[in-house]
């Protein structure tokens, strides 16, 4: 239940279709079907522009694509003792060691860092890391 997400989500879609040279209905059907819980009379009017035959009323919804919501990495705060220094793209079943390496590879990361002794290294996987330092 929350449309203020979902809309923003539609934001993104349209702001980067307007940077495509070209816009294939393919893609334009689906989110005016999608629009339409939101905005029935606009994406209606829409779906007609499309040149469909019937209403929205009578499209059937679209299926996910699950092979598309696979992420291949993620973005990972670090925190040195307690603030935000930096993030890192890792993939998302990285561990411990792998969060930490490429956080020692960020030079924010290593500003803070350099010369002090890491006490203890708080790891929430996919969330957070969190460098003690002394």
């Amino acid at each position: 239940m929350r449309f203020n997400t979902a809309l923003a989500a539609m934001m993104e879609f349209i702001n980067a279709v307007y940077k495509w040279p070209s816009r294939p209905r393919s893609a334009l059907a689906p989110f005016v079907l999608l629009l339409s819980p939101y905005a029935p009379h606009l994406a209606e009017e829409l779906h007609a522009k499309l040149g469909a035959p019937a209403s929205l009323a009578y499209e059937h919804w679209p299926l996910a694509d699950e092979s598309l919501l696979v992420q291949e990495s993620i973005t990972l705060a670090v925190q040195v003792n307690g603030k935000v220094r930096g993030t890192v793209e890792v993939d998302p079943n990285a561990g411990q060691d792998q969060a930490l390496a490429a956080a020692q590879a960020n030079a924010n990361v290593t500003k803070f860092t350099t010369g002090k002794t890491v006490k203890k290294v708080i790891f929430v996987p996919g969330k957070i890391l969190n460098l003690i330092v002394a």
